[in-house]
């Protein structure tokens, strides 16, 4: 039997979705990678925590914010 996502599941997962390749993007690396550097500087984290506050924010200003929750756990790029 499947079980029906509630819609903040939903959005969560269409907000994360959009947002991992779209650091690959604008930091120039594959989406597995951005993917692993995410997980590994805590950006990951920080997007599934603070998804609702970033989704409202302009898409440049959001990864922004991600890069620099991972930059000021150790993540150089």
């Amino acid at each position: 039997m499947s079980k029906i996502l509630d819609k903040e599941t939903q959005n969560k997962i269409a907000f994360i979705s959009y947002m991992v390749p779209f650091f690959a993007v604008t930091y120039k690396m594959s989406v597995p990678d951005a993917y692993k550097y995410l997980k590994k500087y805590g950006g990951f984290d920080f997007m599934l925590e603070h998804w609702w506050a970033l989704h409202t924010d302009n898409d440049i200003w959001a990864v922004h914010n991600i890069y620099e929750v991972c930059y000021n756990n150790g993540g150089l790029r």
